[in-house]
């Protein structure tokens, strides 16, 4: 059974960045695309970025040009890099792939 870890989140003002990990057990990182969503407070989970097995990558729009998603596969690790953070990416932050998620990371942008 995989199992996906997320870690990194937290408080950050409005311009800063974080940098989030997701840690999945066994070596799919780079066999299977990995995604990551976002879930602010009462909202629905949307899509936030992907990376192919290939390691070609897709963002939402509101996210392009400020976050980056990467992956290490000798750490089995996949990574969501975030600058220029904006209130509105206030959310909870998931890692996922084959419908496995994570439990999930707090990234709360404010001043």
């Amino acid at each position: 059974q995989v199992q996906l870890v997320e870690s990194g989140g937290g408080l950050v003002q409005p311009g800063g960045s974080l940098r989030l990990s997701c840690a999945a057990s066994g070596s799919i990182v780079s066999t299977l695309a990995m995604s990551w969503y976002r879930q602010a407070p009462g909202k629905e989970r949307d899509w936030v970025a992907t990376i192919l097995t290939t390691g070609m990558t897709g963002y939402v729009d509101s996210v392009k040009g400020r976050f980056t998603i990467s992956r290490d596969i000798t750490e089995n690790t996949v990574y969501l890099q975030m600058d220029d953070l904006k209130p509105e990416d206030t959310a909870v932050y998931y890692c996922t792939t084959l419908s496995i998620w994570g439990q999930g990371t707090q990234v709360t942008v404010s001043s």
